[in-house]
C-alpha cells in the first residue's frame, strides 16, 4: 500500500531527495518550504500526488494547519519526517545569543512543533513512522559547530524519549544521522561575527571538509524508503558511509574516559549505606 508523507524542508537538499523518491515509487506527499514556488517543479511532474505547504517550523499555529491540512487532504499520515533545518557556524565565543535560540527554535522546536501536531493524528489511526533528520554532528562535537550540535544533541535526546513515549500507541520514530552530503547546506549555513583569534581553526576545518566524500541525496532518498518500509525500524541509522567509523573510535574514546576516572565517580558518590 502506497504511503503519505509529511515532510518539512522540501524544497532542496536532502528533502528534496526523500520527496522525490516517495513520489517516484507512488506515494503521496505533503511537502512544505518556506517558498513553495521551489516546488513546482514536484507539481508538475507529479500533479495531485504532492500537496505543497507554505511553512515557516518556528510558526507553531503554521506548523498545526499544515499538518491538519495534509491530513485533512490525503486522509492519514504514514511517515512524517522532520528534515527543515540549517547549520550554524561559529566557535563558542562568537555566537550570540539570538544566533543560539534561532538556531535551536528550527532545529529542535520545529521538530517538537510537528511532533505535537502530528502525533494526535497517528495515535488515532494507531500507527505512523516519526523520522528526525539530525546528523553525525548529533553524536559528536565538533569545534565551531557548537551551536548545530547543541541543537541536534537535543533533538537526540528529545527523540529517544519520544519513541518510549510512543510505542504503546503503534507509532515508530527513527532519528536519521547523515554525514556530508552533495547539497547546498555548508554554504547555506549561517556564520557568527568571526573573531581573528579563531582564523587557524576555520582554515584547518575548510580544508579538511573540501577532502570529505560526500554522498548522493538520491541515494539517501532510495535508503529512507527502504527504512519506512521495515516492519521494525531501528531507533537511530546512520546515512553515509562516514559516521560509523567515526563514531565508533568516539564511543571507544568515551568509554575509556569514563573507565579512566571510574574510582572518582564511586568517590563522588559517598559512603554507601550498609544492607538492612
Amino acid at each position: 500500500m502506497s504511503k503519505v508523507w509529511f515532510v518539512t524542508g522540501s524544497s532542496r537538499g536532502l528533502g528534496r531527495a526523500f520527496v522525490s523518491a516517495a513520489l517516484s515509487r507512488g506515494d503521496r506527499v505533503a511537502a512544505t518550504a518556506r517558498n513553495t514556488g521551489q516546488l513546482a517543479e514536484l507539481v508538475a511532474a507529479h500533479g495531485d500526488a504532492v500537496l505543497p505547504l507554505p511553512l515557516d517550523v518556528a510558526d507553531r499555529a503554521a506548523v498545526h494547519r499544515a499538518v491538519l491540512r495534509a491530513h485533512q487532504h490525503f486522509g492519514r499520515l504514514d511517515v512524517v519526517v522532520n528534515n527543515a533545518g540549517y547549520g550554524l557556524s561559529g566557535a563558542v565565543e562568537e555566537l550570540s545569543e539570538r544566533q543560539l535560540r534561532d538556531q535551536l527554535d528550527t532545529n529542535l522546536f520545529g521538530p517538537l512543533r510537528v511532533v505535537q501536531a502530528a502525533l494526535p493524528l497517528l495515535r488515532a489511526q494507531g500507527s505512523g513512522h516519526i523520522v528526525q533528520i539530525s546528523s553525525v554532528a548529533g553524536l559528536a562535537a565538533f569545534p565551531l559547530g557548537g551551536g548545530y550540535c547543541a541543537s541536534k544533541w537535543a533533538l537526540e535526546g528529545l527523540s529517544e524519549a519520544l519513541a518510549q513515549e510512543v510505542a504503546g500507541f503503534g507509532v515508530k520514530v527513527t532519528v536519521v544521522e547523515p554525514g556530508s552530503y552533495a547539497t547546498d547546506a555548508i554554504a547555506s549555513a549561517v556564520h557568527a561575527e568571526a573573531d581573528p583569534r579563531y582564523d587557524g581553526l576555520r582554515d584547518a576545518f575548510a580544508a579538511q571538509a573540501g577532502t570529505l566524500d560526500t554522498g548522493d541525496p538520491a541515494a539517501a532518498g532510495r535508503a529512507l524508503l527502504r527504512l519506512v518500509d521495515t516492519e521494525r525500524p531501528p531507533l537511530r541509522v546512520f546515512f553515509g558511509s562516514q559516521g560509523h567509523p567515526m563514531l565508533r573510535q568516539v564511543y571507544a574514546d568515551r568509554l575509556a574516559t569514563w573507565e579512566e576516572w571510574a574510582e572518582l565517580s564511586t568517590e563522588a558518590h559517598g559512603p554507601t549505606a550498609p544492607a538492612a
